[in-house]
């Protein structure tokens, strides 16, 4: 994630060793080739918190310490795919990092959902042999839609046309796709070794005591449990809890509307920064604009007073400072255009388009051809480009994960619901980035300079965001359903599911949340923007949205959230994502007597 800043790319493995270095896409540093040392001190914050968080949870060290050791090792694997593809193909360095970030976070997510379900098995008298199978055909289907909605998410990022954006998205979906397939093959392998170990409870004072008692008296009556009352508060004042939950997020949006989109340059920088002092030098000696020259390609010039001519052109522009003719040569002359505004200033991408606009007027009757390069055109025409494609990414990936959460759901209400909660959510977020980045209201918390918000961050945050509320979107409703399948009961199915997800989701939230706080903690505005928005967006998403207008909104419209017409039920097949065929598993005198009738037939 640190360096999601970052677009170069390298043939070698050694790519993948340095993917958290390289050349900044701004101005403002006085050697171009400059390095970034970063510390690997997040990731392994994040692992801490996360194993404290599990202790917690489980109370034992063997249950908290098995979705680590599956997160790692699909992490690992991954990370060696990736070195392996990087000797014979560009990989943008972008890539390692996110891969790392979601392996890790979304390995740890499955492996707590399957994990906890075989747990509560265990101690209401299952044995491990019965009980992982179980586990697996319940919350290890869920776990599946949830991952393939995340891997969907991220494969999205292909219709975006930008090549760094889309080797990311590929590399992050296939680590996923690894955390998937740990869950399914390895961990079911680790637990039949535990055998009855995760369902022990460790010694140590105030912690394995407590854990004992609240896991026990959980798996015997689940309305006992914190996430229980918490759920039947909800659903007792459900009209109340979801105009206020939408109240909620939709004034943390409001900032949302002015955003600025633009790409890091040294004003970015914090004031102690060598970028930041090489810029505001610059801007001081020489104006703003010569952080970001414009560079000019006039193609076809056949004497240097064309190339004279098209800078006199230029010169008469609103916005420009200086016009200097470099060199011509082969029929092509160079000429480097300073605006008088900076490189992320509205008024240079003004600037920029209309010397594309009037590029006829401009060339003249000289014959030639312009085109404008530079850094900073390049940022401007990667920002619009980023621009244009997010109503077309949103299209795509809403309507495929529409399309896979209805057939795992089978009605059409569940997933419209889950995608509307996903876009408040996803607003409030980027709403709280701009209020603290982009405005300034956090400058002195971070540490940070107000500065536009990051281009590409939008399109990433929709990816990434996307899947991780499907993932606890799944994880919720399927108890729901699984519930109201047994029962026929929709609100009480709506208390129960809630209060037997709540604890998981919550647990699996706040590994997520501290994973990508954890990044806050660099020296890097950037990656502190990008490490809030993601943190933000998945605290709301879980705890507003998940455990609150989820519930309130599945309470107020009842049994009619299930309905699916009876062409729908004939040709859709069912993949009982909440294991009711399990349950009805038929008794062992039934299975004797139909192998008798089958030996005498």
């Amino acid at each position: 994630m640190r360096s999601i800043v970052v677009c170069r790319a390298s043939r070698s493995s050694r790519s993948v060793r340095s993917a958290r270095s390289g050349r900044h896409s701004g101005n403002g540093s006085v050697y171009p080739g400059w390095r970034t040392v970063i510390s690997e001190m997040p990731e392994l914050i994040g692992l801490i918190i996360a194993f404290g968080i599990l202790m917690i949870t489980f109370g034992a060290f063997a249950a908290a310490g098995m979705p680590i050791l599956g997160a790692i090792i699909g992490v690992v694997t991954t990370l060696m795919g990736i070195t392996a593809v990087a000797s014979v193909l560009t990989i943008a360095s972008a890539s390692t990092t996110v891969a790392l970030m979601l392996g890790l976070s979304c390995g740890i997510d499955y492996g707590l959902f399957i994990l906890s379900r075989h747990r509560t098995n265990l101690l209401n008298g299952m044995t491990p042999e019965e009980s992982v199978p179980l586990a697996m055909g319940t919350a290890g289907s869920s776990v599946v839609f949830a991952a393939l909605t995340v891997i969907i998410a991220l494969c999205g990022l292909t219709v975006v046309g930008i090549p760094f954006l889309t080797v990311m998205g590929l590399a992050a979906a296939a680590s996923v796709t690894i955390a998937l397939l740990v869950a399914l093959t390895l961990l079911p392998a680790m637990l039949g070794f535990a055998g009855t170990k995760v369902a022990a409870f460790t010694r140590l004072p105030l912690l394995g005591a407590r854990a004992a008692r609240v896991a026990r008296r959980s798996a015997a009556d689940p309305d006992s449990s914190a996430g229980a009352g918490w759920a039947r508060f909800v659903v007792r004042h459900r009209m109340l809890m979801l105009i206020g939950g939408i109240a909620v997020l939709g004034v943390l949006a409001i900032p949302a509307l002015s955003i600025q989109l633009g790409l890091p340059s040294g004003a970015s920088q914090p004031a102690g920064n060598t970028q930041r002092q090489a810029y505001d030098l610059t801007t001081e000696g020489f104006g703003a604009g010569f952080n970001g020259p414009l560079l000019i390609v006039a193609q076809d010039v056949r004497t240097p007073a064309d190339a004279q001519q098209i800078a006199a052109a230029l010169t008469t522009l609103p916005d420009v400072a200086q016009v200097t003719p470099v060199t011509t040569q082969n029929g092509i002359s160079l000429i480097k255009v300073i605006p008088e505004s900076g490189p992320n200033d509205p008024a240079t991408a003004t600037l920029v388009h209309t010397i594309r606009d009037d590029r006829a007027a401009i060339e003249g009757r000289t014959g030639a051809h312009i085109l404008v390069g530079g850094t900073t055109a390049s940022n401007i025409d990667v920002s619009a480009k980023l621009s244009a494609a997010l109503p077309i990414f949103l299209i795509v990936v809403v309507g495929l994960a529409f399309i896979l959460l209805t057939f795992a759901f089978r009605t059409i209400l569940v997933p419209a619901k889950s995608i509307l909660g996903f876009l408040l959510s996803m607003a409030a977020a980027l709403g709280a980035q701009v209020a603290m980045f982009q405005w300034g209201w956090g400058q002195h918390i971070f540490g940070i300079t107000p500065a536009d918000t990051i281009s590409f961050l939008p399109i990433i945050m929709l990816a990434i965001i996307f899947g991780l509320s499907s993932d606890y979107e799944v994880f919720v409703v399927s108890r729901i359903k699984e519930d109201y399948t047994k029962n026929g009961d929709a609100r009480r199915a709506v208390q129960r599911g809630t209060g037997l997800s709540a604890r998981v989701v919550t647990a699996a939230a706040l590994i997520m949340f501290s994973i990508f706080v954890a990044f806050m903690f660099t020296s890097d505005p950037t990656i502190k923007a990008i490490g809030f928005s993601f943190a933000a967006g998945v605290f709301l998403d879980a705890f507003v949205v998940r455990l609150t207008l989820v519930p309130a909104v599945m309470a107020i419209i009842g049994s009619r959230l299930w309905y699916h017409p009876q062409w729908f039920a004939r040709h859709v097949p069912d993949p009982d994502i909440e294991g009711q065929r399990l349950a009805r598993k038929p008794a062992e005198p039934e299975l004797a007597a139909a192998g008798t009738s089958a030996r005498k037939g």
